[in-house]
């Protein structure tokens, strides 16, 4: 049995970030280094004791170290997603724990590690080769990292990131419209979140020839069609009927445990922007956990991310890679009310062979659930243990 995957997780929590966090903490081929938090979904101070507390209920706020980022990107201010998150980061549920005192505490000391030293530092541990990064945010804190240490860029095995977008018919999954014309983005028509908030560190680790040469780029295209479906809801509040072992359970009352209501209570309260905007009513996507996922290619436990064109003649025959370049001219409010493309991401089709950004357009989308299903399994077991342990 191969050695798990070493990764490290930065983050913004986030609704979806909270599975990105489930699958990187208990996932069996996946070694999870650390944390950090950068500031998106909600202020880097919301997020970092959003990751807290995630982590706490999931049973691993004693395993997992979180050392918070920047708070705003490299040459713009913080803009918080409050219309689709909410105030917190993480409403829509009332079972989310606080955030441990004493882990709070330690997180947020004056001499606590930096994320990017903190990231430097474990990912130096690691055999060359070896890590992983996955940025489900904001990329300020990646692209400081590899500023600041830009042998690193070398060091790793490779960096997934969910954020930007294709357009253009890149899969099938529905991108929505914007006063009558097809919509691109999420927060403005042209562009994703995360790579408007900071287009500039976007921009820098997109352009870099080492980076992106291991870089797979998880966009809005592929993740609107991983769709959290009445039947993947039921999945992840029952379990499967009968598999592994495991006795099935009846589909009835609130689910099988706190955890699981709380995920799929996560997963409802976002439900609404996504038919409004979008119009996908089969339920709402779920964005960052794929780019936890996809680090697991080439292993035993790889669940099969497909990057090439059914379209295309050559069909799998043509591994596609991709360069990507973003637009940085513009504000947050140019984007917003004028209709500037500040924060598109650009993409352009390489020759056949060349070396570039990968981008699949397609995943094995039934096993990706049956993996976090199982996960929800493993931090059902990992809690009912704390339970059991006597009280000091």
């Amino acid at each position: 049995m191969s050695e798990p995957v070493p990764l490290w997780l930065d983050c913004d929590p986030g609704h979806d970030d909270a599975f990105a966090i489930l699958l990187a903490a208990y996932h069996p081929g996946i070694k999870l280094l650390g944390l950090s938090t950068v500031h998106g979904n909600a202020s880097l101070d919301k997020t970092t004791r959003n990751a807290l507390s995630v982590l706490a209920a999931i049973g691993k706020h004693g395993d997992v170290d979180v050392f918070p980022g920047a708070a705003h990107g490299l040459c713009r201010p913080a803009v918080p997603a409050t219309e689709i998150h909410g105030e917190s980061g993480l409403d829509g549920t009332s079972l989310l724990p606080p955030p441990p005192p004493e882990r709070l505490a330690q997180c947020t000391a004056a001499g606590h590690p930096s994320a990017v030293d903190a990231m430097a530092r474990a990912l130096r541990a690691c055999a060359p080769g070896t890590a992983w990064i996955s940025a489900t945010g904001a990329l300020t804190n990646v692209a400081a990292l590899f500023a600041a240490h830009p042998d690193l860029k070398a060091h790793i095995k490779g960096l997934t990131v969910m954020g930007g977008s294709v357009g253009d018919g890149f899969t099938s999954a529905v991108m929505g419209v914007v006063d009558g014309k097809p919509r691109i983005g999420n927060y403005t028509q042209w562009a994703e979140f995360n790579v408007l908030i900071d287009p500039e560190a976007a921009d820098a680790i997109f352009r870099d020839p080492v980076v992106s040469a291991k870089l797979t780029l998880v966009p809005l295209d592929l993740t609107h069609l991983v769709l959290a479906t009445k039947e993947v809801q039921e999945l992840l509040l029952y379990g499967p009927p009968t598999e592994r072992g495991r006795e099935g359970r009846p589909r009835e009352g609130r689910g099988r445990s706190d955890l699981r209501v709380m995920l799929v209570e996560l997963l409802n309260f976002f439900a609404g922007a996504y038919r409004e905007k979008f119009g996908i009513t089969e339920g709402p996507p779920l964005h960052d956990p794929l780019a936890v996922a996809a680090i697991l290619t080439g292993t035993e436990h790889e669940i099969p991310f497909y990057d090439y064109d059914v379209k295309s003649p050559e069909g799998k025959n043509r591994r596609e890679r991709f360069s990507v370049e973003v637009v940085t001219e513009g504000t947050l409010d140019d984007a917003r009310e004028h209709g500037t493309q500040t924060g598109r991401t650009i993409v352009k089709l390489l020759p056949p062979g060349s070396e570039g950004v990968r981008i699949p357009r397609g995943l094995d989308i039934p096993l990706f659930w049956k993996v976090i299903e199982e996960c929800c399994e493993k931090a059902d077991q990992a809690n009912q243990k704390i339970l059991a342990k006597p009280a000091n």
